[in-house]
């Protein structure tokens, strides 16, 4: 099975690409193209599967990823560093070619920007919490110290949880419509849930568009494709939960110049 490089046009020929969970080596729960460091899965497998996926996007590049926090920190790469020692940040950029920014998601949404003209990529982790806390914010004011000009950057947000698939509680709500009241735009209606009180269905894509928007960035491309609902081709760690599941795969999404 070939790799499932999943690519956005907004981002046109700058080396990028979304990674879905084919084209590994990995078997059973991590089938096939599990990069997760963090996972139980074979030590060997997860090495071969992210020489790999790099290899799909930017070959010869080094992979170079984080210990993602869901945090809105960021990490400016000059030059690689080795996955025993990744920083704990959500967020890479640089302007240096041969590294591949390589983001881990299971639900999160990922996001690839670039300033095609300036020579400057970012790869970002925006799970609801870094969302929330400014993480394609402080991106993006890393791509500018470094030469990018806001109104150049280009963004593209991947495979992440949709709105039917992600059910959230009231005090999920009450966080988003406490930072900004605008935000209960992205919340529908739920099913009530006996005991729990109401639920909500969030649209975490539809939220970081908008950030990335009222940041500035004229051209923002959402591919709209759900994590939870498409078993075969990504890994879901909140359908691994409601399976009861004991582990999960992480997917990949890598950009590089």
């Amino acid at each position: 099975m070939t790799i499932d490089l999943i690519r956005a046009k907004a981002l046109g020929d700058i080396p990028h690409g979304f990674l879905g969970r084919r084209g590994g080596v990995s078997t059973n729960a991590y089938a096939s193209l599990n990069v997760g460091i963090g996972s139980d899965d074979d030590t060997a497998a997860i090495v071969e599967n992210r020489r790999r996926a790099t290899e799909a996007v930017l070959p010869g590049a080094k992979l170079v990823g984080l210990y993602q926090v869901h945090s809105a920190d960021v990490v400016t790469v000059i030059e690689p560093f080795d996955d025993a020692i990744r920083p704990h940040a959500d967020a890479l950029v640089t302007d240096r070619p041969g590294l591949a920014l390589g983001i881990l998601t299971a639900d999160c949404a990922p996001v690839l920007i670039a300033d095609r003209e300036a020579g400057v990529v970012a790869a970002a982790h925006a799970g609801w919490k870094g969302a929330l806390g400014g993480v394609t914010d402080s991106t993006i004011l890393a791509m500018e110290a470094i030469g990018a000009h806001r109104d150049r950057i280009v963004a593209a947000v991947g495979p992440c949880i949709a709105r039917a698939s992600y059910e959230v509680d009231d005090g999920f709500i009450r966080r988003f419509c406490e930072a900004d009241p605008e935000n209960e735009r992205f919340f529908a209606d739920g099913r009530a849930v006996e005991n729990r009180g109401d639920h909500y269905q969030f649209d975490l894509e539809a939220y970081v568009v908008s950030r990335l928007a009222v940041a500035g960035i004229g051209r923002i491309e959402a591919l709209g494709l759900d994590t939870y609902t498409d078993d075969d081709r990504f890994f879901s760690y909140r359908r691994a939960t409601h399976r009861g599941e004991p582990s999960y795969g992480r997917q990949i999404s890598i950009i590089g110049l």
